[in-house]
């Protein structure tokens, strides 16, 4: 299959290869009050609930999907998400995976790539430093790389997010989401463009989208705090920063006390259990960061579950 640009075209072509691969997940709709907010009822899409644990399979299958697989097999470089998303999908599809991770990612992301039957390396402090053993990986054996974020077959996966996000609210006025890379939030602002607000949230320990809107590029960025195995990366993604420039409306950060106070209510109201990353983009609307309109219609992606905590108090 032959992939192009980032575009809502390439993102429905890429839909109708991954469809029987992945879940359609649900929408759960949420009273503002139960959160001690204003306004009316707050859609939640569920894509914690997707294969692997986040919504990293969609552009997972869509590396695998549409790229040639050389007898090396496939190398990804990961937090967490992106390891175990493209280690279940090589399992589904009998490719052999090798996944380099960080000494920050949770047990429960590295007990998840293990299960699916990859090949797990842990190594080195953040991200960067997995990444960099990958690219090594890589030169030496020749497996084929699928980058978490950075590629445009990732991008065009993630995007199949916002054609189910616009069929199952379709009065959606404004998308809140999480950015790590971008990888999410890029396939989705090409998908929508401007037809809805997208407001990136990230935490504050970890601002690389924020950064770089406000140097005009991707730079470098702090890459701390309590969603670091999940949201920071050392820069954002340079494919999906023309992306976000055009068509994300508001960038916004969030302190971690604010993603762990998310985590508890999400549990305590909605029995929801999720990572912080999988919360920031509701620690948006509880802490006031982002502050909607009379009449705005949100949505809000919580997008990973992969943790072992349940109990947030």
């Amino acid at each position: 299959m032959s992939i192009g640009p980032v575009t809502r075209e390439r993102i429905e072509q890429v839909s109708s290869v991954i469809r029987t691969y992945v879940r359609h997940t649900p929408v759960l709709s949420v009273g503002a009050q139960d959160f001690g907010l204003d306004g009316g009822p707050i859609d939640l899409k569920l894509e914690y609930l997707q294969h692997s644990g986040s919504f990293k399979a969609r552009g997972a299958f869509a590396s695998l999907l549409t790229r040639e697989i050389p007898k090396a097999g496939v190398v990804a470089a990961s937090g967490g998400n992106h390891g175990a998303a493209v280690a279940y999908a090589a399992q589904k599809l009998g490719i052999k995976a090798t996944i380099f991770v960080p000494t920050i990612s949770t047990k429960a992301k590295t007990d998840r790539i293990r299960s699916y039957g990859a090949d797990l390396v842990v190594g080195g402090d953040l991200y960067a430093d997995a990444l960099a053993a990958s690219e090594e990986f890589v030169a030496r054996t020749g497996a084929l790389p699928i980058h978490a974020y950075d590629q445009v077959e990732t991008l065009l996966g993630q995007g199949t997010l916002g054609g189910e996000i616009e069929d199952d609210i379709p009065e959606m006025t404004t998308l809140l989401v999480a950015v790590g890379g971008g990888g999410l939030i890029g396939g989705l602002a090409a998908w929508f463009e401007d037809r809805v607000r997208i407001i990136a949230v990230e935490p504050e320990m970890a601002p690389t989208l924020n950064h770089a809107l406000a140097a005009g590029k991707p730079v470098d960025a702090p890459a701390g705090g309590v969603a670091a195995d999940s949201l920071a990366p050392r820069q954002i993604g340079k494919l999906m920063f023309p992306i976000a420039r055009a068509h994300v409306a508001q960038s916004v950060l969030v302190p971690d006390e604010a993603i762990v106070g998310a985590q508890k209510a999400l549990w305590d109201h909605a029995r929801i259990a999720t990572e912080p990353g999988g919360a920031t983009a509701f620690a948006a609307l509880l802490s006031g960061r982002y502050v909607p309109e009379p009449g705005e219609k949100l949505a809000v992606l919580v997008c990973g579950a992969n943790t072992t905590a349940v109990n947030f108090g």
